[in-house]
């Protein structure tokens, strides 16, 4: 009986929350349309005409912050130390804090993260987008939405800030079952963890570019990548892919043939 009645108490507050973003979201339609109907007041006022009546995709009042500490330790194993390799990790991210060019394929990398799961959950990709490079030139000068650095404890910490306008009610993410799915596979239950998840993602995706960066080079990168790839469509298991993936690597073909061969060869 206990579990019964705590089962719908959490039915209750999930119904509850979903009402409340029900209503949030027609607030925002209200307010678009108050923008459409105090138009006309506008102009008797100010004996002008107004030719805009739309909300702006920049959502400076809906930021959504992520951040993380690792242990420069967890980076060892490659040629060179972890340290090291941190170390051009925050050259690289501090290079894109003061060039604008460098700055705008930083902030590409992130977005490769963060476009995925807003246009997987129905959200408006190009709205968070546009709002994204906006506040990355809030200052008058375009530069990284995220920074890393080493601290004095030896861990790398990074962190980004953006806008973050996105919604799990109403519009496509109501209306399409696959965003519902994505959804349901995610397990948010507001916006707001909605953004801290595709801002982590973001995060993410950032420091992968970074290390490749600082580390291999992007385009070896892509290449080891896409081995892993072939190996997995080859049939390898997850235990063989990282060896499939290396012996192709090494011998300087990456395709499902030579994937195949070597599989073979390990085969008793």
């Amino acid at each position: 009986l206990k579990e019964q009645a705590l089962a719908a108490y959490q039915q209750l507050k999930l119904h509850r929350l979903k009402r409340h973003l029900q209503r949030a979201f027609e607030y925002l339609m209200l307010i678009q349309q108050m923008a459409e109907k105090i138009a006309p007041k506008i102009e008797e006022i100010s004996q002008g005409r107004v030719r805009l009546r739309i909300l702006s995709n920049l959502a400076d009042l809906r930021l959504v912050r992520a951040h993380v500490s690792l242990d420069v330790s967890l980076f060892d194993g490659g040629q060179i130390t972890g340290h090291e390799l941190c170390t051009g990790i925050v050259e690289a991210a501090t290079l894109a804090v003061i060039d604008p060019y460098r700055a705008a394929t930083h902030n590409k990398g992130i977005m490769n993260g963060i476009d995925p799961i807003v246009l997987a959950t129905g959200n408006d990709w190009r709205a968070i987008e546009a709002g994204a490079h906006a506040y990355a030139a809030r200052n008058g000068r375009y530069t990284a939405l995220s920074t890393w650095a080493i601290t004095s404890t030896g861990y790398l910490k990074g962190e980004i800030e953006l806008p973050m306008a996105v919604g799990i009610i109403g519009g496509a993410t109501k209306a399409h079952p696959a965003a519902q799915a994505a959804l349901e596979l995610i397990n948010v239950g507001s916006a707001g963890e909605l953004a801290e998840v595709i801002a982590s993602v973001g995060l993410a995706q950032n420091l992968a570019a970074l290390r490749a960066l600082a580390d291999e080079g992007i385009q070896k990168g892509h290449m080891r990548l896409h081995a892993r790839t072939v190996a997995i469509t080859a049939g390898a298991s997850p235990e063989q892919v990282s060896q499939i993936a290396q012996k192709m690597i090494e011998h300087g073909a990456i395709n499902a043939e030579t994937a195949r061969h070597f599989l073979k060869t390990q085969k008793p």
